[in-house]
């Protein structure tokens, strides 16, 4: 869904600061309704959105259409409003406009960060193993993934908790791709509703927050009927899912790796400090989320530390534990969707 709605909402409020925000900064404002200015940036608009729409078929990274449109809106208004004799209009609405992108980068940056020291440490694959391990049958699978897409879509992002629990529900129903393909379904439907009742949930809730248009405690009121929207759908896509259980497969057994719960007990923590800055100091969202990087970077070097001092030694078998390398957090923000990151500043 983010997909086709990102380049459409972004690159309009690219265009608002022209039409509502520099009416407060200076004393005339121009109509680009009827302008060629006006119909070119929809045009162009149209050709970045088409784009992105094809990313599959020509493998052009979505983000570079719309950043090459955003630029080439924007200097049209600047030109057009040089030539009224405003010459500092467009540059105060930029500037406006890259603060709050600005906030919202680092804000996904750092949640992004996160999940990939998650995926690191094995915890999703650990899941992953427990769910087929604990002999569940396709139904109650068809639940279980659907509830904790439910659950984790608040803290992740939609997008990112649907990639991880189709992910794992490839995984369990190899053997079933009626199952793999409705309980698909299922999870995406539970990550939208799930992230509509989160300022985390989704980069649209999560704008409209660091805003200051919609208060945290006020998202929570639609908690029910986001129950509702993933409830619903789930009881009539249950029928449909055929009985049995997937098969154990034969392997090693799957665990969290070493330091894998406390990176997930940092990341609540650092959405924690987020809401405090926010809620109580009144400092944007994006300044909590990048203090608790700096949790992260604490660890990082408290576990390398660690490992030095007792000469762990990553493959082999330390305090009953397969052991891997020590976090390298620079190497979890490099991995991050970069391609996402920029498309959303666009």
């Amino acid at each position: 869904m983010r997909k086709f709605l990102l380049p459409v909402f972004g690159l309009m409020v690219l265009l608002l600061p022209v039409t509502t925000h520099a009416v407060d900064l200076m004393e005339e404002r121009l109509d680009l309704t009827h302008h060629f200015v006006g119909y070119m940036s929809l045009f162009v608009l149209a050709l970045a959105y088409f784009l992105v729409v094809l990313e599959e078929q020509i493998h052009l990274h979505k983000s570079k259409p719309v950043l090459l449109a955003a630029g080439i809106i924007w200097v049209l208004i600047a030109i057009v409003y040089q030539r009224h004799g405003i010459d500092t209009a467009a540059e105060v609405a930029l500037r406006h406009s890259f603060l709050e992108y600005s906030e919202l980068f680092f804000f996904l940056l750092v949640a992004m960060s996160y999940i990939n020291a998650l995926i690191n440490r094995d915890v999703f694959d650990a899941l992953r193993y427990w769910l087929i391990v604990r002999g569940f049958g396709y139904r109650s699978l068809f639940w279980i993934t659907g509830i904790l897409a439910f659950c984790i879509s608040p803290v992740a992002d939609n997008l990112t908790t649907a990639l991880i629990m189709c992910t794992v529900v490839m995984t369990v129903g190899v053997q079933q791709p009626k199952f793999m393909t409705i309980s698909s379904v299922n999870i995406v439907v539970a990550a939208n509703a799930g992230g509509a009742f989160s300022p985390f949930g989704d980069i649209t809730t999560l704008m409209v927050w660091q805003k200051g248009i919609i208060e945290f405690s006020s998202f929570f009121q639609l908690f029910i009927p986001a129950v509702v929207n993933f409830v619903v759908p789930a009881i009539c896509m249950h029928f449909s899912i055929p009985k049995g259980k997937p098969e154990i497969p034969d392997g090693k057994v799957v665990e969290i790796a070493d330091g894998g719960l406390v990176i997930a007990g940092l990341f609540l923590l650092t959405i924690l400090t987020a809401v405090c800055f926010h809620g109580f100091l009144h400092l944007p969202p994006a300044i909590g989320m990048l203090t608790g990087l700096g949790y992260l970077k604490f660890f990082s070097y408290y576990q390398s530390t660690i490992y030095r001092r007792e000469q762990v030694v990553p493959g082999e078998v330390h305090n009953g534990k397969l052991q891997g390398e020590p976090i390298d957090v620079f190497k979890h923000i490099a991995d991050a969707e970069w391609d996402t990151l920029f498309f959303s500043m666009a």
